[in-house]
């Protein structure tokens, strides 16, 4: 698959899903000049952009065709160790991203933010993609989570679309499956396409069922078959509202299942020395004569973990071969 990588920091996106056999850059885009300069050396004929926000003014001409758009778009706005100013915050750039989005419309979206993006942001993220036809997952998986000997929270969305203007740049054809067209009543007009194989439910019928408990006393007859358009346009906005809800929590609860398989992890508090994680010897913040230190350190402080993308690439991987 085609893959840009937005936000891209030393290349962790595109290392994990490399390693996962899924896709190959076509295009990154990072505003530091040492990540530049990292890009550059491992991926030495790939294009690099430097602002997001520029790509972003004509997405169709800047913008790569890509089948997978990942970006670990910056922080800031919603890390418990900065103001939290959110959207205030001058180095907001979510919505240039949507933008990037919207116009290329890749298969797959993958990205990655602080665990403070759930109470700060994330409503908004969802409600974007959901607006622009994709349907997303939360997770929260720490680095620990694929043995790194740190915890490092981190807030991961995968998003897709099996809308008929998705694009498959560089993978075989996509599956002629039957799908089922249907308009939902209050909304923009346009038919949302269904199928059974979508990352999360957060618009479709399975996810109504599964809400109806919860909105049971406000909207009674939700699963009757029968109901006017109106209500059928009402429970589509209680769902779609609740799914988020579901999302954040969702978040929380796998942070917290982490939390305790490591606690009771006969590995617990022992470094581990595999293939993914060998021991590294220690070096102060302090130190002196380091090369580039605090280039290094700052490149590694704003990096994802490519183990954790390596495993979401796998997935993403699975079902485009089941669905093919």
């Amino acid at each position: 698959m085609a893959h840009v990588d937005l936000c891209s920091g030393i290349g962790g996106f595109a290392l994990g899903f490399e390693r996962a056999g899924l896709s190959k850059p076509v295009q990154f885009c990072d505003i530091e000049p040492w990540s530049r300069r990292v890009l550059s050396k491992h991926w030495p004929d790939v294009p690099i952009a430097e602002d997001v926000k520029e790509l972003a003014r004509d997405p169709d001409r800047n913008v790569f065709d890509c089948d997978i758009l990942s970006a670990g778009y910056p922080c800031q706005p919603f890390s418990v160790a900065g103001n939290q100013k959110g959207a205030e915050d001058d180095r907001h750039i979510w919505p240039y991203i949507r933008e990037i989005v919207a116009h290329k419309r890749p298969a797959w979206c993958v990205f990655e933010n602080v665990y403070g993006h759930i109470g700060l942001g994330l409503d908004q993220v969802l409600f974007d993609l959901e607006s622009e036809g994709y349907t997303s997952r939360t997770f929260v998986v720490p680095a620990c989570g694929v043995d790194a000997p740190h915890r490092r929270d981190r807030l991961w969305i995968v998003a897709n679309t099996d809308s008929n203007d998705g694009r498959h740049i560089s993978s075989t054809k996509p599956s002629e499956r039957e799908t089922r067209l249907e308009y939902r009543g209050g909304g923009d007009g346009q038919p949302v396409r269904e199928t059974e194989q979508i990352v999360a439910d957060t618009v479709s019928p399975r996810s109504q069922a599964r809400q109806s408990d919860r909105l049971g006393n406000q909207h009674g007859s939700q699963g009757d078959q029968g109901q006017s358009e109106s209500s059928s346009s009402e429970i589509h906005v209680a769902d779609a509202d609740s799914a988020r809800l579901q999302g954040r929590q969702n978040a929380r609860d796998t942070s917290q299942g982490w939390a305790q398989r490591k606690e009771q992890s006969p590995r617990r508090n022992k470094r581990t020395d595999g293939q993914n994680w060998p021991v590294e010897p220690s070096v102060g913040r302090v130190a002196h004569g380091i090369p580039k230190r605090v280039d290094r350190l700052r490149g590694l402080g704003n990096a994802i973990v490519p183990q954790i993308a390596q495993r979401i690439g796998e997935t993403i991987r699975k079902i485009e071969e089941r669905e093919a």
